[in-house]
């Protein structure tokens, strides 16, 4: 009994309580416990390379551009502008697209004299869809409204086309910044006209329009030269990829689920082949006959036109500063990334190159 009751007098008299005769807790051994003692033990920070200093000099730079250019700038000496009423048949749409050689364009209700949205490729990949699950109702499809769009979306339980428009006067950071929480891929710059009390579409910017903008003007886009590998910017988990042999709607069904625009096409071994893209199903609409969604996409592919781009690819060692080099060259709208076998290893879009030079960084801050 005694040795348990001095053994709990051993812990009242180790308790972390100041003792009125400081020089005697002190001489006991009682612990002191600070506040600093009960946070997470800090890790000892990395060395600050030469290559993180230049990126984030390269990313700043880049923002300060941004943020000293207005929407307007963007847009070249000399444009066109293709706006389409909702009350045009998708069918008459689509006519217009392939001739006027586009495949967006803004959508404006006459009725109220007010924009409506944008109308891209990914549009009629939801009609495609909607009328491959009720093939009942094909025989309306040339009867189908632009203005119908959002009850198949509706229907298919997607997203209605984004109505998000900036001012040509908006300082370019910010409109980006504000496309950022949305999932538009372009900006509709939307003027309000004080005369007619009206408002009015000036044209639309996409994201390619911006970064090429940024790799002609800021030289500093050489310092971005971390890889991919390092900065992990892009889609490379559970990429969606298809054959040669798979049906062209078995594509578009894939492709409307998981929101892409596009699907790189491989071998068995992943050695990617070709990338078919949203625009591939306009040529194939584009003569009325939607028995052609039937065909393989190897098939579909070799009715591309000669001057199709290609394929643009980029590796895990690559940084920024090759790809904007290749977008100041080339019209780019996406790279796949690969390995040295032509292994598929990613997908990375513009949507990603802009969070990053917008976002990375940036959090820290706050």
């Amino acid at each position: 009994m005694s040795t348990e009751h001095e053994q709990r007098a051993g812990v009242v008299q180790h308790s972390t309580l100041p003792q009125p005769d400081g020089d005697s807790a002190v001489g006991h051994g009682t612990p002191f416990v600070r506040p600093s003692d009960l946070l997470r033990p800090r890790t000892a920070s990395k060395p600050d390379r030469p290559i993180d200093r230049d990126e984030r000099a390269g990313l700043k730079a880049i923002r300060d551009f941004l943020r000293l250019r207005n929407c307007y700038e963007v847009l070249p000496l000399s444009f066109r502008l293709i706006e389409l009423d909702v009350n045009l048949t998708v069918k008459e749409s689509l006519n217009i697209l392939v001739q006027c050689g586009i495949v967006s364009a803004p959508l404006w209700d006459s009725s109220t004299s007010t924009y409506a949205g944008l109308l891209t490729v990914n549009d009629y990949l939801n009609v495609v869809r909607y009328y491959n699950l009720h093939a009942d109702k094909l025989k309306d499809v040339d009867n189908l409204l632009l203005s119908d769009l959002k009850e198949v979306e509706h229907i298919l339980q997607v997203k209605s086309p984004e109505t998000i428009s900036t001012s040509p006067e908006a300082i370019l950071y910010d409109a980006l910044r504000k496309q950022l929480v949305s999932r538009a891929r372009r900006i509709p710059l939307v003027s309000y006209d004080s005369e007619s009390q009206r408002s009015m579409v000036v044209s639309v910017i996409t994201q390619y329009r911006i970064l090429k903008f940024i790799a002609v003007n800021v030289n500093e886009t050489d310092k971005l030269r971390k890889p991919l590998g390092t900065i992990r910017i892009g889609t490379y988990e559970n990429v969606f990829r298809c054959s040669m042999e798979a049906t062209v709607l078995d594509v578009i069904d894939e492709m409307v689920t998981r929101n892409v625009s596009s699907v790189p096409v491989c071998t068995t071994d992943d050695v990617l082949l070709n990338v078919f893209e949203a625009v591939d199903v306009i040529e194939l609409l584009k003569s009325g006959d939607y028995s052609n969604l039937n065909w393989s996409v190897g098939r579909a592919l070799a009715q591309r036109r000669a001057d199709h781009p290609g394929v643009y690819t980029c590796s895990l060692d690559d940084g920024l500063d090759t790809i904007f080099d290749t977008i100041r060259k080339s019209r780019v709208h996406r790279l796949t990334v690969v390995d040295e076998n032509n292994v598929l290893k990613g997908v990375l879009s513009l949507s990603d190159i802009l969070h990053y030079i917008l976002i990375e960084g940036e959090e820290a801050k706050h």
